[in-house]
């Protein structure tokens, strides 16, 4: 076995010999007319980007929805706080269901391949959201329209689950080994992206339409440009993965499905020193762009339109971030660097209250500053659950820890933060931000001192 050195050790990959040796002996038909043409890090790159561009689009769309729209369409026997609590928790059905996808999905590509695994799950995606687009509001359907909404979300997560391609744990294995942060970062462009298309057609759509029709019909037309923008990635991404050039180097790198059990007996350590790792970036990552719109909506008579358009300075901004941390990455360190940026998003913490509640130069401080911390540490967040793992156990692991990031820093992120600061003030969302920034700062020690013992 020769050594590979990622962002927190040294990973074990397969020798040449062991390599050829897998290859010859696979059984996979889609193997039999692979190429053994050099396939570059860049191109990979354009599968990453596309696929997750594409994803947190579907994201932000249901997100700020959940906030402008779901509370006055399906709870409107509500108050509007309550109504946006009720949102947001139908909101974190998406991240408790993700790792169920995942499993389940692993399944089916076990038994059928990895392009009709990603052909269901995209589809399945797809559906869910246009499904959303054409649900009848609780004016009309009463309590069956937050059920259906619930399973649509539900459906939402599954999707997201199953729609994990490999890529970018492809991506960090043949990344070359002086440039991991930079392409570590690639795939993270897609959150300011989506972020950005999704805020740009709501602030559209608020300035352009009564509010009557933005509640009635207005709202939809996001759902219905995601479900095309599902369509347009699932043929890009597979034409990337369904290649033999493509299948071969992902046989060749054993980014094959590897069964839970074994995963959790011998993995199990890394997938929550992953998970925990870049928590203070995922507990931001909500903290910066779903909770101060949820919280702007009800207690600030600032225009909406005009808060969205400043989120999509801030996701500009945080873009700029997420470049700047794979230069930063490279020169010091993935650890160092989310360790550091950890640190300062605790320092941070300290000034929610301050600033939220400082008015709209506050606010905007608050904001473009918060996203400057999360492109810098969401940048590196996907080193940090893919570095730590074995080629054998990367796919799988990259992808439960992935999910379990998600559920634990921010799935319920924005029902916790806004549900604080409405009943005990905006000082304990400070004291949320801060548990994740310790969170990760334990986790990146305790690996560290693992490594070590190791």
């Amino acid at each position: 076995m020769s050594t590979t050195t990622t962002g927190y050790g040294s990973t074990p990959t397969p020798s040449s010999s062991t390599s050829s040796n897998r290859s010859n002996s696979s059984s996979g038909a889609r193997n039999i007319n692979a190429r053994d043409g050099h396939i570059a890090p860049g191109e990979i790159a354009i599968g990453v980007v596309i696929g997750r561009a594409s994803e947190y689009f579907d994201f932000f769309v249901y997100a700020i929805a959940s906030v402008l729209v779901f509370p006055l369409v399906f709870f409107p026997h509500e108050s509007r706080l309550d109504g946006t609590l009720y949102s947001f928790a139908i909101f974190a059905l998406a991240f408790l269901a993700r790792p169920f996808g995942t499993i389940a999905f692993m399944q089916i590509q076990q038994r059928f391949g990895r392009e009709a695994k990603l052909t269901l799950a995209l589809f399945l995606l797809g559906v869910s959201t246009a499904g959303i687009a054409f649900l009848p509001s609780y004016a009309t359907l009463g309590g069956a329209a937050i059920v259906l909404l619930s399973v649509l979300r539900v459906g939402q997560g599954v999707a997201l689950g199953g729609s994990w391609d490999g890529l970018p744990s492809l991506l960090a294995l043949n990344a070359p080994q002086n440039k991991r942060g930079w392409y570590a970062m690639l795939g993270q462009l897609g959150a300011p992206v989506g972020f950005i298309i999704a805020a740009g057609l709501f602030a559209y759509l608020l300035q352009g339409l009564s509010a009557v029709d933005f509640l009635d019909w207005g709202w939809r037309y996001p759902f219905y440009v995601a479900f095309a923008i599902n369509v347009v990635a699932l043929f890009a991404r597979l034409r990337l993965v369904s290649t033999p050039e493509y299948s071969h180097l992902l046989d060749e790198r054993e980014l094959e499905p590897v069964s839970v059990s074994e995963m959790g007996h011998t993995q199990g350590r890394n997938i929550v020193i992953g998970a925990l790792a870049a928590l203070a970036s995922y507990a931001l990552f909500h903290l910066v762009t779903v909770f101060p719109l949820s919280w702007i909506n009800l207690y600030s008579s600032r225009s909406i339109g005009d808060f969205l358009h400043l989120q999509m300075l801030g996701a500009v901004i945080a873009a700029g971030g997420i470049v700047a941390s794979g230069l930063i990455a490279d020169r010091f360190g993935r650890r160092r660097t989310l360790g550091t940026l950890a640190m300062m998003i605790a320092v941070f913490s300290g000034f929610v209250p301050m600033l939220m509640d400082g008015g709209e130069m506050g606010q905007n401080i608050f904001i473009l500053a918060g996203f400057l911390l999360l492109g810098l540490s969401y940048g590196q967040a996907a080193g940090a659950v893919t570095a730590n793992f074995a080629a054998k156990y990367r796919y799988t692991g990259a992808a439960l820890t992935s999910d379990l990031a998600w559920l634990v820093g921010a799935g319920f992120a924005p029902l916790v933060a806004l549900g604080l600061s409405a009943n005990f003030g905006l000082g304990y969302v400070s004291l949320y931000l801060l548990s994740g920034a310790v969170g990760s700062l334990a986790a990146l020690s305790l690996n560290r001192a693992l490594e070590i013992r190791d």
